[in-house]
Formats: structure tokens, C-alpha cells, sequence
């Protein structure tokens, strides 16, 4: 019998009042799927960082085609044949793609020179081969996320990389990029490559998997095949609940606008898209969702609302008050929140304490703010009110941010923003890369401001989280508002034909 592509034998890793990994083991056969899930802080994460060599185990073995290695760096992981696609990309935006894929693994020609025109034809070469169109030439800083994301994986194979760890890879994909990318899959699969599969979208682990491990606790506590579990029975072995479904709600739907868009318009710049003649009102008490595919005009959308960038033509009003001029700072102060879509970059200071964040963009509001200063003592009683509240999984709120697992950093970030009882909330992708359990407790959180009375203009890349908790959603194609929908009238399949424009007439 041949040897897997990837064993771990007892690996342990622990953390000063945490063990991250406990005794874990996990075969991975070659030419297979494999798909490891379980809840935030389950262990996953720090799993595949030993297995990457970013994290050395304190305990355990590491055998790649029978072969123990000592992983003890990424380059190391690297030389036998492992890359990993993390859900935080690993890109410099201030570099081409070219640039981006060939860092640390320059080609070179006569005299010692880059050869960029060999890099660049087996970069085509490889997005061709395996239906992933990157433009070499283009800047990261104005791809999508989409895009970072297929760069992400044209840096991967081009190192080489027999074994894949791909981290989260749907989460900004429409339905139809998604079978694109699980059909990629498993014509890598065919071809004698390994995938290890992280995912919280247990529809998709079913779809794709050979075989399937289930961590919970630290521990590995269950490995099954797709044809033996059902996704409910899935999320009972990683979180001891079912898998959270929004419910439909009775809810009344005020009169009063919170948020007003009026003929919006915006400039673009470089490959951004700009917005054209954006109308659009969400009434108190209502929650309307924007679906789009990544870069139509969502992250333009968002600036313009929070005054990040300001519109060529147009208003923005918040409760009927024109605020088009206004700063971001005068904004919040009347109410606007926001729920950024990318934690790490825009949401938290990782390198800060719990308590620390919770003082983001709320320097200026109570009860942050006495005077001049800034009140400690209350930011802390209000962080450890937040922790309790929103069920953030943490020894205590001087732990720097860095050390909470990914949903435990979204429901820190949902409870600063719900914190000063905002009037209207801007949620970009709130359940990205989270499990069911705290996207469950996300979503009733934000059923709860609708109830209060809060507009909420949410913009998801998860078409299920649309339709299932919106009362309206509105498709954005190409910085156009281009179709509207009740969501009982749609399934994932439509919204996404209308998300890519296949629908038109």
C-alpha cells in the first residue's frame, strides 16, 4: 500500500493557558479531497500552520509520502511540496501579479537578470491549464477579492506544490465560480495532486471531499465519507448543535428612512468600478442585501455611504439629513456603524489588546470619550460587557486580538459596532470565514437591531445569508443597482445568474 501524501502523527501545540492541538492525527491520501472542518478554535488553523511550517509542534510527526520532515519553516514545506492559500491573502498591493507569484522565486536569465517573459508564460500557462485567468500585468491593489484569491492559487502551483491546503476558498465566490472551482478541484485531483479543504460550508465539503475529519476541542473527533453524513449531522459532531438555518420573520417595517441614496455616482480610478445613478432607501427596522460579484461596485458603495470617498454627483442621507459633505467621524456620530469586511485589514489592531479595539472609531463617543480623554477605565467595563454579551471565547480582555480564533474577532467587531445603538449599519460580509455556531449568534444579533428599529444595508458574498435574512435584495453589476427581489421568490442559482448578468434578456 502506498504511502499518503500527508500524515500527522500526535501532534500537540500548546499555548500559554491554551492547547491548541492535542494528540491530533490525520492521513491524507494522495489524489484526494481531503476537507478538515470544525468550529472557530476548534484547531484547524493552527493544524495547518504546523503542517506549513509556520507553527512548530511541541509534540507529533510530520510524514510527507512516508517521509518524516522536521517542518519547521514555509520554505521547507515549500521544498517537499506543500502550498497553502490562506483566507487572509498573502499579497503585496503594491506589486503586479507577475511581481506577486514569482517573490521569493525569481527566474533568472543572462547575467543574473529576472527573466519576467519565462515567469510570465508559465503564469498564463498555468491559469490556462487549470481555468484560472489571472492578468500578470495587472496591480494587486485594484483586483477583487475574487482575484487576489486565483492569484493566491497561481502563486501556489507555481512553486510547485503537490499539496494544496486551500483555507476558506469559496468565501468569495457566487454559486456558479464555486462549481467552477470545485470542478478545478477535482481535475487536480485526477491529475495526482492533494487538497486539504478547510470550509465552513458543509454543502461544499460533502460536494467535494473524498474524505472528511472533524475537529472539535483541539482533538479529531470524527473522520467520515460524504456518503455517510448528512451536513446536520456534520455540524452536531463540530459544534453539538444543528446547522443554523434564518428563520422567516414577522417583523414590522417602519415608515422613516434610515439610510437614503440619491443618484449616487463615483469616479473610477484604475480598475475600480465606479458607481452610476445608485437610488436606494432602507427603512428602520429592515434589512437590505446587496448581492454582487466582487467588484461591481460594493467597496465604492460602502466608502461613499461612510464618506471615505465622496461621490461626483449625488446625496447621502442619514434619517433625511443630507451628511453627502460630511466627514466619517460626523457620520458615526450620527449613528452610522460599520461592520468592515475584512477583519484583519480594516476591523482590528491584531497586535492590540480586546480592550484596545473595542475603542476603534469610537474614540470621540461615550462612553470612550470624557472630554479630551479617553475614559480606560469605562472602555474596559464595556469590553468585558461586549465579551459577555456577544459570547466572545476569550481568558480575558487584555488578550491581544491576534489570539482569538476568526469568529471570536467577528463577534468582538459585530459588538463594538452594536455597542453605541446605532441607527443605521452598514454589515459587509459579517459571517465571512466563521462557523455555524457564531454564524448563528452573528445573525440573531442582527435580527435584533432590525427589531429595534436599525436600518441595515448588508453587503454578502453568501447568497443563503441574503435570501435568508433580508427583506429586500438589490443586485449591483458593474456599479449599477440592476435588479430587485423578494427573497422568497429567488434561490442562489437565479441571484447568481443575476449577480453575473446571465439573466438578461
Amino acid at each position: 500500500m502506498p504511502a499518503p501524501a500527508i500524515e500527522l502523527r500526535g501532534i500537540t501545540k500548546r499555548y500559554p493557558g491554551v492547547v491548541a492541538n492535542q494528540d491530533v492525527n490525520l492521513r491524507v491520501e494522495t489524489g484526494t479531497t481531503h476537507a478538515v472542518i470544525g468550529e472557530n478554535g476548534a484547531g484547524k488553523s493552527t493544524l495547518m500552520n504546523i503542517l506549513y511550517g509556520m507553527v512548530v509542534p511541541d509534540e507529533g510527526e510530520i510524514l510527507v509520502e512516508g517521509t518524516s520532515i522536521p517542518m519547521s519553516s514555509p520554505a521547507e514545506a515549500i521544498a517537499v511540496g506543500i502550498g497553502m492559500v490562506h483566507q487572509h491573502f498573502k499579497l503585496a498591493d503594491n506589486l503586479t501579479v507577475l511581481e506577486n507569484v514569482v517573490l521569493g522565486d525569481e527566474p533568472t536569465g543572462r547575467l543574473g537578470r529576472i527573466d519576467f517573459d519565462t515567469a510570465r508564460e508559465r503564469i498564463e500557462t498555468l491559469g490556462y491549464h487549470y481555468r484560472i485567468p489571472i492578468d500578470p500585468d495587472a496591480l494587486v491593489a485594484d483586483l477583487t477579492v475574487g482575484n487576489r484569491q486565483r492569484v493566491e492559487i497561481v502563486k501556489v502551483l507555481y512553486r510547485g506544490a503537490r499539496v494544496l491546503i486551500l483555507d476558506e476558498p469559496t468565501s468569495v465566490l457566487v454559486p456558479q465560480e464555486v462549481d467552477e472551482l470545485l470542478k478545478n478541484l477535482r481535475r487536480l485531483t485526477r491529475e495526482g495532486l492533494t487538497v486539504i479543504f478547510i470550509s465552513h460550508k458543509l454543502d461544499e465539503v460533502l460536494a467535494v471531499a473524498d474524505e472528511i475529519t472533524v475537529m472539535r476541542n483541539a482533538r479529531t473527533v470524527a473522520n467520515t465519507v460524504p456518503a455517510d453524513i448528512t451536513s446536520r449531522e456534520l455540524a452536531q459532531l463540530m459544534v453539538g448543535s444543528e446547522l443554523p438555518t434564518p428563520e422567516p420573520r414577522t417583523v414590522d417595517v417602519r415608515l422613516e428612512v434610515g439610510l437614503r441614496l440619491e443618484g449616487l455616482s463615483t469616479l473610477g480610478t484604475g480598475h475600480e468600478t465606479s458607481l452610476s445613478d445608485i437610488n436606494l432607501a432602507v427603512r428602520c427596522g429592515e434589512i437590505v442585501g446587496v448581492a454582487g460579484v466582487e467588484g461591481n461596485g460594493q467597496a465604492e458603495l460602502i466608502e461613499t455611504i461612510l464618506g471615505l470617498s465622496h461621490p461626483v454627483a449625488g446625496s447621502v442621507l442619514l434619517d433625511e439629513d443630507d451628511v453627502t459633505g460630511s466627514s466619517t467621524s460626523a457620520r458615526r456620530s450620527r449613528g452610522l456603524a460599520y461592520i468592515p469586511q475584512d477583519r484583519h485589514r480594516e476591523g482590528l489592531l491584531l497586535d492590540a489588546a480586546i480592550w484596545e479595539n473595542r475603542i476603534l472609531g469610537h474614540q470621540m463617543h461615550p462612553p470612550i470619550n470624557r472630554g479630551v480623554w479617553i475614559d480606560r477605565k469605562a472602555a474596559r467595563e464595556d469590553t468585558a460587557r461586549i465579551v459577555a454579551e456577544s459570547d466572545v471565547r476569550t481568558p480575558g480582555i487584555d488578550v491581544l486580538a491576534s489570539a482569538l480564533s476568526g469568529g471570536n474577532q467577528q463577534k468582538l467587531i459585530v459588538g463594538r459596532e452594536l455597542a453605541g445603538n446605532p441607527r443605521v449599519l452598514i454589515a459587509a460580509h459579517p459571517t465571512r470565514g466563521v462557523d455555524v455556531g457564531a454564524q448563528a449568534a452573528i445573525w440573531a444579533r442582527l435580527a435584533e437591531v432590525r427589531r429595534a428599529g436599525v436600518a441595515i444595508l448588508l453587503v454578502s458574498a453568501d447568497l443563503e445569508e441574503l435570501i435568508g435574512i433580508s427583506d429586500r435584495i438589490v443586485v449591483i453589476l458593474r456599479g449599477r443597482l440592476v435588479a430587485e427581489f423578494e427573497p422568497s421568490t429567488i434561490g442562489p442559482e437565479d441571484l447568481g445568474a443575476a449577480m453575473t448578468g446571465a439573466d438578461a434578456a
